[in-house]
């Protein structure tokens, strides 16, 4: 058997050297467009790759926050202010001067819960209570007594006491 010449008629030329440069021509597009897709992938790889650098850097500020919000929450509460207010001081008191000292005076003889642990000042809330009412509290030779109509204790210790005059 024997393979004809195609070689030698012009027709056949024309047609193998138009599939070689057409192979050559789609052998260049091929690589210019896996270039660019390699490219593309590398750009999209490196952005990926700085977002999880950040979200890595986040969560570890963030773990760090939560041990150190841990560390200060097992640390116990501590009453650093006590707020007082007579909120019936216009019925019993002649002045807001005689309110303030009153509030004043309150502050001073409880002072000593200042800095104290919110949870012992809560077992012994009768006692601050009674430490309260019991005291009488002169000023301008008119003595007053306070009833505590609400005692709130949290850092800030609120107490909302009635005022009266005594006889």
């Amino acid at each position: 058997m024997h393979i004809p010449p195609y070689h030698k008629k012009q027709t056949w030329q024309y047609f193998f050297l138009g599939a070689v440069l057409g192979g050559i021509i789609a052998y260049f597009i091929v690589i210019y467009m896996y270039g660019s897709m390699y490219e593309d992938l590398l750009a999209e790889n490196i952005d990926f790759q700085s977002k999880i650098t950040d979200l890595e850097n986040h969560n570890e500020a963030l773990l760090k926050d939560k041990a150190d919000l841990d560390e200060k929450a097992k640390e116990p509460l501590t009453v650093e202010t006590i707020e007082v207010s007579i909120p019936n001081w216009e019925e019993v008191l002649p002045d807001r001067l005689i309110r303030r000292q009153l509030e004043e005076l309150i502050k001073e003889e409880i002072s000593h819960v200042v800095g104290q642990a919110v949870t012992l000042i809560d077992e012994s809330e009768e006692l601050l209570s009674a430490t309260i009412e019991n005291k009488a509290f002169t000023i301008d030779d008119f003595t007053y007594y306070f009833e505590i109509k609400k005692l709130t204790i949290s850092p800030t210790l609120k107490i909302i006491v009635d005022a009266k005059l005594s006889n």
